[in-house]
């Protein structure tokens, strides 16, 4: 910390060294390319001369092998004969700033030599004999002209032009113009110019609400923390997955405190010029320094924030925008009232610095709403759409479990766009839960027509899941079934939902029964067609992750017991698991993983066998209205079961 403080302290502002000013850069740069520029043009102007002595000299002209001699004060300059496939191709016209470099790049065909001059009366009668050209060169050009020919012009244009690329870099990254790259891009809502969002805007997250409402009355009322010598927390991290509503509480964080408010996200600290995201930082905290009682809020902080540990995968310039993320962090005075909020979705790669109390004070966590919270989020979202009196948001709350806000949100709009799309002037219930379906099926592809053969196949594998579910106690009840394809790849769906409330713990029975149900679409298959379809390729990859995760995480398995095999990784994100054991105990686990999947697939099977006529009445009477409710599944299953039932009564 005390290095950190220093760095603060000492100078890393710059502000006083001259090359913080983009007139000096530019200046320099434009020097540099100048002398490059004038360095090319030597070098393409240059001709590669060869050092000879005098009698060579008198034998070449002897033997006719020299076409012009340049007589100086300290030497002679040869031009030999040139080459004849050379000398007949025409040299372009070459302009450069002025020169003209045609004479020199054709010049460049002939071989050059040169030797000291010696005074020779003879020499000049020689040339005349054998009528070689001659002469001594005469400087007309003024040097003020070829200074501004060679160096001003050509600087002129290079600091021109790097002007120019410069103002359009810095646009394209929001500096705002040439003296704007290092500002902050934060977007600010004053006190007049309102986010508009209050806690009354989000639903379904309490015990977040909760933490910030405590932030924001410390705003408001800072004089009855300090009397007992409370002090405001410096910063708060939302943690949670994607789309459950962290920039929305950060901005009824600031609506309810009525406070200025900067929001940026982590990704535009880092830029391609090394040092600029500091410079950021450093003002984007004197302006809400400025502003103070205020908040900051960094959405997606990992992009700045991932940990310095990871050597390998090192960025300078991150790691100095995070370092002066921390210094300015340490260096406020929280009792200005100035509060710095961040969300993500990757805590697990968050530096261990960044989230030390001082800092982050607080992790607040915002998960998927539950039961009662989806409901809540519904009621919100659905306020400004009208509706009819059908709407049951409890119904459609049971069946979006594992929903988060946003998800909910894009149902409710579904809905109105499928109002509108029928004709009508409110939503209905068939509005929300055929949205449910939309969102998490995609629509229906009334394109794609199934042939006879494979309509029946369909329908016989989802009436398997709905009889499997039917058949076993520790199963949630159907709520539709369909065979009509959809836009996500399903050619078809059974829907189960729970009847009043959700569950937030299964048992191992539980387990095996929902496996049960996920392998009894292709136990149908088998027994009724006598043949094997991919059509049962997600039922297999689901039921086989549910097996893996009683093993290796739940402890459910006889043969391991109680030993953690695999870990979450990024539990937020992708809920992927990391292996925590031996290579041969993976081997194990892969064992286990097929008996179990063996023994359920044979369970399922019986199932179908025992209730062969069921699974025949009700697949036909699918097939026939492609779509049917859990209602009129249940009713023809009773109906087929208690006439099984009534022989062996009579009997």
């Amino acid at each position: 910390m005390a290095m950190n403080d220093n760095k603060h302290k000492n100078g890393s502002d710059g502000s006083g060294s001259p090359f913080r000013n983009p007139i000096i850069i530019f200046i320099v740069i434009s020097v540099a390319a100048t002398l490059l520029l004038n360095l090319l043009l030597s070098a393409m102007t240059a001709q590669r001369r060869t050092e000879i002595k005098y009698n060579e000299f008198i034998k070449m002209l002897d033997k006719g092998e020299v076409s012009e001699v340049v007589i100086t004060s300290d030497r002679i300059t040869i031009y030999g004969l040139p080459q004849t496939e050379q000398s007949e191709v025409s040299t372009p016209s070459v302009m450069l700033f002025g020169i003209d470099a045609t004479e020199a790049l054709s010049e460049a065909s002939r071989p050059i030599y040169y030797t000291g001059y010696i005074p020779d009366d003879e020499l000049l009668g020689k040339l005349n004999e054998l009528g070689v050209e001659y002469s001594t060169p005469v400087e007309n050009s003024s040097p003020i002209v070829n200074f501004l020919l060679t160096w001003v012009l050509p600087f002129a244009f290079m600091y021109l032009m790097i002007m120019l690329f410069m103002r359009f870099m810095s646009k394209r990254m929001g500096g705002g113009g040439i003296m704007g790259i290092g500002q902050s891009q934060a977007k600010m809502y004053n006190v007049e110019d309102k986010t508009g969002i209050t806690f009354a805007d989000v639903a379904g997250q309490e015990e977040a609400k909760e933490s910030l409402n405590e932030i924001v009355d410390f705003l408001h009322h800072p004089a009855k923390y300090t009397a007992i010598g409370a002090k405001q927390p410096r910063g708060a991290l939302l943690v949670g997955p994607p789309g459950t509503g962290k920039t929305l509480l950060a901005k009824a964080v600031a609506g309810e405190a009525n406070v200025p408010f900067f929001s940026l996200s982590g990704s535009e600290f880092v830029e391609m010029f090394v040092g600029v995201g500091a410079s950021r930082v450093r003002d984007l905290f004197k302006q809400a320094s400025s502003k103070a009682p205020c908040i900051i809020f960094i959405d997606e902080i990992d992009a700045i924030g991932k940990s310095r540990d990871a050597q390998m995968m090192s960025n300078d310039e991150r790691e100095q925008t995070l370092n002066q993320l921390l210094s300015e962090m340490d260096g406020f005075d929280s009792s200005k009232g100035l509060v710095v909020l961040a969300a993500t979705n990757r805590p697990e790669i968050l530096d261990k610095a960044l989230l030390r109390p001082g800092r982050f004070d607080r992790r607040i966590i915002v998960e998927k709403p539950d039961l009662k919270g989806r409901e809540d989020i519904l009621r919100v979202h659905i306020k400004n759409v009208k509706t009819d009196s059908t709407v049951d948001l409890h119904e459609m709350a049971l069946a979006t479990s594992g929903a988060a806000g946003a998800d909910l949100a894009n149902m409710v709009n579904e809905a109105a766009l499928r109002a509108v799309r029928f004709g009508r002037t409110a939503v209905n219930q068939e509005d929300l839960m055929d949205s449910v379906e939309v969102i998490i099926a995609g629509k229906e592809k009334k394109d794609r027509i199934l042939s006879p053969e494979e309509k029946r196949i369909v329908s016989f594998h989802e009436v398997g899941h709905a009889l499997a579910t039917a058949l076993q106690k520790n199963t949630q009840p159907v709520q539709k079934i369909t065979i009509v394809p959809r836009t996500m790849g399903a050619l078809g769906y059974t829907m189960q939902m729970p009847d009043e409330e959700e569950k937030y713990l299964n048992d191992r029975d539980e387990l095996l029964d929902q496996i049960t149900v996920f392998l009894a679409g292709r136990a149908a298959e088998e027994l009724v067609f006598n043949k094997m379809t991919t059509g049962a390729s997600n039922d297999i990859e689901r039921a086989t992750e549910l097996a893996r995760r009683m093993i290796t995480m739940f402890g459910m398995s006889e043969r391991f017991g109680l030993v953690g095999l695999e870990s979450i990784q990024n539990k937020y994100l992708d809920g992927r698991s990391v292996a925590n054991c031996s290579e041969e105990t993976k081997t194990e686990i892969d064992r286990e993983i097929i008996k179990i999947m063996k023994e359920r697939y044979e369970i399922a099977k019986q199932l179908l066998i025992d209730n062969r006529d069921a699974l025949d009445e009700i697949a036909e009477y699918l097939i026939r209205k492609e779509t049917i409710t859990g209602d009129e599944f249940m009713t023809i299953f009773r109906r087929v079961k208690e006439n099984r039932e009534k022989p062996e009564e009579n009997e």
